[in-house]
């Protein structure tokens, strides 16, 4: 929901309210329906809206509370704040609108710094206040909602979208090696506060970021994951587990449907996605939007899962949609769904996605999603091989079924002027799994994924991919209290049942047996893993192109090895290598605005 951007100067010089224009007119997509913008001195701010809770103009931002002296803009959405509302009510506090953007303005004055423990939801937001000068930064618990930021002395920028900040001129946008070895290594995963570029940064979840008029700051973390067992609950039984993790989900889902217009689901006829839907079906939820998408059969691989999308369609009479996306759609969409990206993506559902949600958003402007449940109830397959395993032992593991490479080939794949100079990203993945309150290996495994990797990977795409056609994904599993929950939940019920066993049980109670005992799927896009005709020779031109020989990322050695047989090196996750170098190079190529960027 919505983008947002805005210049913070330090210097006694007016904020420059064009670039923050120029930063809000790059994120359209993200708000089609309402721009606004504020300048106040050393404070410009905009906003790009897209209209769910209060569709009047009583909802516009940048919102102006003069009573209070607060300015805000705001993404997301705050799912409690109809109680938050009642609550301030009684303090005392009046209302001119029936947004949630207000009620976060209320919060801030009544509990300062703390609001944000009393949110329930997704949201990155910026509030000034008028008096002090102060400016106030804030991401949500799991980074559902971006924010990008870039400082120099005098000044910091922010919004919503990496490529927003570029547009607005004045970023250093030479390649930061440790990202780039994130990138390489670790999957396109590139944790905060690195991006590829090293003039940008981006906040990282769960933070508060206080920026004083002197351009002193200070962050607060102000949530972490507790992976260790609650001895209130030792005494739960298998079912009592069950019932807990359906319950919590049931309220989540629940949660999620505060808009004030219709919301529909992403249905892929996987586990999580079918349990959003017939949860909401139990609600009382009828004629139901839900949409599943598929594509032609590429290299003896199926494109489609609609025989089990199809099941719970029938199953819960939701209004579906098959969408069937040719060939021809492919490449065109390829080059929109980069554009979209703020920041390299190399899985290749990103492209389904964009297209799901080009179609999507032609019904509704709100979806439930699935996204985040292997994260948090062990559904992937390096799970259990951590079981039973020594937490000092754990890392090797985890990176020999997770990592593309390690850092020794990492020298034959990047020119030295551009390699970090260590392992970064094992040193990363060590550091955080040796962190205190995780219990065992598994766990700490768990709580690396759900609060990095699924922030960073699939959290990053569905929105960049949804907000590109004004579409709000909204994800019930990244409900941090039933995240809470699933991180207390022993490990060997969440790895039952070649894994999220305690989540399959659960969904017995609600869904039909052959969707839950069905093989893992994964959201299969053909065309991109098997590189072959002009998708080829789009990853081809890109790494032959002027920018990237003058570049110089990678050894010429090496790409042509690839160039050779793309088809013949998969990473450990099923990638394809020679598509991690090429994506990256289209990435940079179109946000940098270089030349030779299409055939």
């Amino acid at each position: 929901m919505c983008g947002l951007s805005g210049e913070y100067t330090f210097d006694g010089r007016p904020a420059d309210l064009a670039a923050v224009a120029q930063m809000c007119d790059a994120m359209v997509a993200r708000g089609p329906d309402d721009y606004g913008a504020y300048a106040h001195g050393s404070l410009a701010l905009g906003h790009r809206r897209l209209s769910i809770i209060d569709l009047s103009p009583h909802g516009h931002q940048p919102m102006v509370d003069s009573e209070l002296g607060l300015t805000i803009a705001f993404n997301g959405c705050i799912y409690n704040y109809k109680e938050l509302r009642d609550e301030l009510t009684g303090h005392g506090y009046r209302f001119f609108s029936t947004s949630d953007t207000e009620v976060i303005a209320k919060a801030y004055h009544h509990w300062g710094e703390h609001f944000v423990e009393h949110f329930m939801g997704m949201f990155a937001l910026a509030i000034h206040e008028r008096d002090s000068g102060r400016l106030v930064l804030a991401r949500d618990r799991l980074g559902i909602k971006p924010l990008y930021y870039t400082e120099q002395g005098d000044r910091i920028r922010f919004a919503s979208s990496l490529p927003a900040l570029v547009r607005a001129g004045d970023v250093d946008t030479s390649i930061d090696p440790v990202a780039l070895h994130h990138y390489l290594s670790w999957h396109a995963v590139v944790p905060a506060p690195y991006t590829i570029l090293k003039g940008v940064r981006k906040l990282p979840p769960a933070t508060v970021r206080v920026v004083e008029s002197d351009g002193t700051s200070r962050d607060r973390v102000f949530w972490d994951l507790d992976a260790t067992r609650d001895p209130h609950k030792a005494g739960w039984s298998d079912t009592d587990w069950e019932e807990a993790v359906l319950e919590s989900l049931r309220v989540a889902v629940r949660r999620r449907l505060v808009a004030d217009v219709p919301v529909g689901v992403l249905l892929s006829g996987g586990l999580d996605s079918s349990l959003v839907v017939g949860l909401l079906a139990q609600e009382g939820q009828t004629g139901l939007n839900t949409f599943s998408i598929g594509f032609e059969t590429v290299g003896g691989e199926e494109g489609d899962e609609f025989k089990y999308s199809d099941v719970i369609a029938r199953e819960f009479a939701t209004e579906h949609h098959q969408i069937r996306i040719g060939t021809e759609r492919m490449l065109p969409a390829l080059d929109d769904a980069i554009r979209a990206m703020s920041e390299p993506m190399v899985s290749h559902d990103a492209v389904a996605f964009f297209l799901l949600s080009q179609e999507v958003s032609k019904h509704v402007k709100v979806v439930q999603s699935g996204q985040g449940a292997d994260e948090v109830f062990a559904g992937y397959h390096w799970y259990p091989p951590l079981a039973g395993v020594d937490r000092a032992d754990a890392v090797d593991i985890y990176a020999q079924a997770f990592f593309d490479r390690d850092h020794d080939a990492m020298r034959d794949v990047v020119r030295p002027e551009h390699l970090a100079g260590s392992p970064v990203s094992l040193e990363y993945v060590t550091d955080h799994m040796r962190r205190p309150n995780a219990e065992t290996a598994v766990d700490a495994a768990l709580r690396l994924d759900t609060q990095v990797m699924l922030v960073d990977d699939p959290v990053k795409r569905v929105d960049n991919m949804t907000m590109a056609w004004g579409l709000e994904a909204r994800v019930p599993f990244l409900d941090h209290e039933l995240v809470e929950l699933a991180a207390q939940c022993p490990p060997e019920l969440k790895l039952a049942q070649e894994g999220k066993g305690v989540l399959k049980e659960a969904g017995r109670r609600v869904l039909p047996h052959e969707v839950i005992d069905r093989p893992k799927g994964y959201f299969p896009v053909p065309a991109l893993k098997y590189l072959r005709g002009p998708y080829l020779d789009r990853v081809r031109d890109a790494l032959h192109s002027p920018a990237a020989r003058s570049r110089g990322l990678f050894h010429d050695t090496y790409v042509d090895h690839l160039l050779a047989d793309p088809n013949a090196e998969l990473t450990p996750l099923r990638g394809n290598r020679l598509w991690q170098l090429g994506l990256l190079e289209m990435w940079l190529q179109t946000h940098l605005g270089e030349t030779g960027t299409t055939r």
